[in-house]
């Protein structure tokens, strides 16, 4: 049950621009696709014919052996936070294509080591225990490739969902830094054994461009960037404040901090380097407007990480990265917004809601009242710029429950025009999503990120 809470709604808002939208979520995955098919001629242009069942299987075994060194690369590309991806495609949908991807590298360098095994051993006429251990043992490069095999098969198996559940997102992260080492002992079998790069120096060229290219975006976006802004903006906690229950906001002071080019919206990594918290970087979204001189994040405690921030004390050196995420206006494509919170995830909504131009409605739902984090400041926005507010509560019990496509479209008239920006709690945002659809939004206009990563 929920009751409703309701600043009147009035019809003048922030002058509207639409958005110029980038071209890059479309032209990404063709030059995947493309570079694929690049690896796909390479094969074919070395390749004479193949013939019988040996042939067959070793062939197959080159093309996934291929194909997956490709994928490798591919994948380190989509996780490099790179800014030109990362605040076009989104680093959720960056994130989603990167599990995609690996699901399809792991099933490919399984294929390739069966395939090869078995092609070989019907070329040289032996078992393929025999044949394996040959080639393991006897083959430059192999052993080092087979403990890089090994490396990627545990690594998908601690990705599985199963096994995620199981442990913190701070060891997962850490553990999954073993996909670099599996790929850098894995490289050099393909350069020295792979029929496709023996005595082929531009393919051999080309291969070493590819991934020293995609090691350098690695190092320089993943560590460097980070160093050199954490010298750089030298940020500190400057207070923590109490919102709501078990909700903070944490206030950040530090030098050149317009330099960062944070947009409402956005979150960062930060990195608060005090006991229990130095070793790693958790995302936050800025519940505030950047300024050159401070910023604010505001957090709710759901895990070990979380908590702790309530306990900073002023002075804590912090190194942030980022910005990440393209949860801004540059998704908007009408004059008319629906900003939909639920619980904390009002952080980013918080900012759309000043900054946004045009006709801005704010829906932000919560347990109780005393749940409504930032609610004096949201009051305030509202007011300024003449924009209707609902705040909707489970307790007490009042109304129906409004996440229906006619709850929805009886707070939101011409519901179907607007363009919806959508965080919460999971389950919150599933429902939301649904009933935005059934209430006639088309899925280009639902605007959601996840940090679920």
């Amino acid at each position: 049950m929920t009751s409703t809470l309701t600043t009147p709604p009035v019809s003048r808002g922030m002058r509207h621009r639409r958005p110029r939208r980038s071209p890059v979520p479309f032209f990404a995955p063709l030059v995947i696709w493309a570079g694929a098919a690049g690896v796909l001629a390479l094969w074919w242009s070395d390749t004479g014919a193949v013939v019988g069942p040996a042939g067959w299987l070793t062939g197959a075994g080159r093309i996934t052996g291929l194909l997956a060194g490709y994928a490798c690369a591919v994948l380190l590309a989509l996780m490099a936070r790179i800014p030109l991806l990362d605040h076009t495609i989104g680093t959720d949908r960056l994130a989603r294509w990167h599990a995609l991807g690996g699901r399809c590298t792991i099933s490919l360098v399984l294929a390739h080591t069966l395939l090869i095994i078995w092609g070989y051993s019907l070329t040289s006429h032996t078992g393929v225990v025999s044949q394996t251990s040959t080639l393991v043992l006897y083959y430059p490069d192999l052993l080092k490739a087979t403990a890089g095999f090994l490396l990627f098969l545990a690594t998908g198996i601690l990705s599985a969902r199963a096994a995620r559940r199981r442990m913190s997102y701070e060891t997962w992260h850490y553990l999954h830094f073993a996909t670099y080492l599996a790929v850098f002992l894995a490289f050099g079998h393909q350069l020295s054994n792979g029929a496709d790069f023996v005595g082929n120096r531009p393919a051999q060229i080309a291969w070493y461009t590819l991934f020293l290219g995609v090691a350098a975006l690695l190092v320089w976006y993943r560590f460097a960037v980070p160093v050199r802004r954490g010298l750089r903006h030298r940020m500190r906690v400057s207070a923590v404040r109490r919102e709501a229950p078990g909700v903070v906001s944490v206030h950040l002071t530090g030098e050149h901090l317009d330099e960062l080019g944070g947009e409402p919206g956005q979150f960062l990594r930060w990195r608060f380097m005090t006991r229990g918290l130095w070793w790693t970087a958790n995302p936050y979204s800025l519940s505030a407007p950047a300024h050159p001189r401070h910023l604010r994040i505001t957090v709710k405690s759901a895990g070990g990480h979380s908590a702790a921030l309530a306990h900073l004390t002023p002075g804590t050196r912090v190194w942030a990265e980022g910005p990440y995420g393209a949860f801004t206006a540059n998704r908007r494509t009408t004059p008319k917004v629906l900003l939909l919170a639920g619980g904390v995830g009002i952080t980013p909504l918080r900012t759309l809601f000043e900054t946004l131009p045009g006709q801005v409605t704010l829906v932000y739902r919560a347990r109780r009242p005393d749940d409504l984090a930032l609610r004096g400041e949201i009051d305030a926005i509202a007011a300024r710029r003449q924009a209707a507010v609902h705040y909707l509560v489970d307790e007490p019990a009042g109304h129906p429950s409004p996440l229906t496509a006619p709850g929805l479209s009886a707070l939101v008239p011409d519901l179907a025009s607007h363009d919806v920006y959508v965080c919460g709690p999971p389950g919150m945002t599933q429902t939301a999503k649904i009933a935005l659809r059934e209430a006639g939004v088309p899925a280009r206009r639902i605007h959601h990120e996840s940090f679920a990563f």
